[in-house]
């Protein structure tokens, strides 16, 4: 058996950097439930920058604004406007991490360093992977504080309420037209991840466009990155779309896991949550295509929750509209009974769902 050279534990967090955080903070608190438990900016000694950071379950989200005109975190808003910066990897040596990437090729964003404050230690690094988008090592096991080291605890004074999300399922990448097995193999060779499924335009298409997408893995399949590019249509795909308002290439989409899909989606609807929509003429058959299910069908149908099988069993997802103006970022709710696969069933609704979107903000 070959010896991973890369051993993770999980996602250790994803920061976005965003216009204003505060405001951020207060909307993922009161829309998809996640708490405050830590805060770093000028109060405790941050001069540049302010990051909340909010947890549920095993999921990390922090938000990050800069706090001058000229920082360099204001040309990443001004590109790409809200969007995924750091995709952090939970690890048992960060230094190694790094040392293993590195010397397979991938680009030394932050050399290791040991962080350090009251609670503890905690040693990072980080490397370029698509776009701006980042990984950062995390090594923590001799840590004992809230999240990092320079951030306080918090607690927000908004009561959150949790909706029932648990971790992290997948975190999908959009990348330009030819450059999907680049960033494949990056993982492949650089990663040490396999290539798990694999999507061409026959999959993932309508009448009038279409993408390409293939899906990678790393060892013990904690993490699992879907990369994405366009592929030839009549008018401009989803991923062109996102390339155009995002300015790159850069995180499409997080999807997060939950144990009962029909309560959390509920909680968000309920919360103002917006989400694509698919005919009801999508249910009409759906039992034939996918078997028996333990869900009503009446419900999933007025939740609009999509449901599809593989040979491992089956999964319910929906998908969120972006979260912000620009249509860039939205967030995927999952609840997988057996299912291995990313609802290879759904795709052609799905696209065409993106597509209504697409038209009527005058992008298709």
């Amino acid at each position: 058996m070959i010896k991973d050279f890369l051993p993770i534990n999980g996602t250790d967090y994803v920061e976005l950097y965003v216009g204003n955080a505060k405001q951020s903070a207060l909307y993922y608190q009161y829309t998809f439930g996640f708490e405050l438990i830590a805060y770093a900016g000028p109060e405790t000694g941050v001069k540049d920058r302010a990051s909340y950071v909010l947890k549920q379950e095993k999921i990390r989200l922090v938000l990050t604004s800069p706090l001058s005109v000229d920082h360099p975190i204001n040309a990443h808003i001004k590109q790409h406007g809200d969007g995924v910066k750091v995709l952090a990897l939970w690890v048992d040596d960060a230094k190694t991490s790094w040392k293993e990437t590195t010397t397979r090729g991938a680009i030394s964003v932050e050399a290791p360093k040991t962080i350090q404050d009251q609670y503890g230690e905690v040693r990072v690094a980080s490397i370029q992977t698509y776009g701006d988008t980042i990984h950062t090592f995390v090594e923590r096991k001799n840590y004992q504080g809230p999240f990092l080291p320079g951030y306080h605890p918090r607690k927000s004074s908004y009561p959150s309420q949790a909706i029932g999300l648990k971790y992290i399922d997948h975190c999908v990448g959009n990348v330009a037209l030819g450059e999907m097995n680049h960033w494949v193999n990056f993982y492949e060779q650089v990663m040490g991840f396999k290539l798990l499924l694999t999507f061409d335009d026959k999959d993932i298409s309508t009448e009038y466009s279409a993408l390409m997408s293939k899906v990678v893995s790393n060892g013990n399949g904690y993490i699992k990155f879907p990369i994405n590019e366009p592929a030839e249509g009549k008018k401009k795909s989803q991923i062109e779309e996102y390339l155009d308002f995002y300015g790159g290439a850069g995180v499409q989409h997080i999807a997060i896991a939950t144990q009962d899909i029909i309560h959390t989606v509920g909680e968000l609807r309920k919360r103002g949550v917006e989400f694509l929509e698919v005919p009801a003429s999508y249910y009409d058959d759906l039992l034939d295509r996918v078997g028996k299910i333990d869900e009503d069908l009446t419900t999933l149908k007025a939740l609009n929750i999509l449901v599809d099988r593989d040979e491992e069993g089956y999964l319910l997802q929906i998908f969120t509209k972006p979260v912000q103006d620009r249509p860039t970022l939205f967030f995927e709710i999952i609840q997988r009974k057996g299912a291995t696969s990313f609802g290879k069933g759904n795709f052609k609704a799905l696209f065409e769902a993106i597509e209504r979107e697409q038209q009527l903000r005058g992008n298709l």
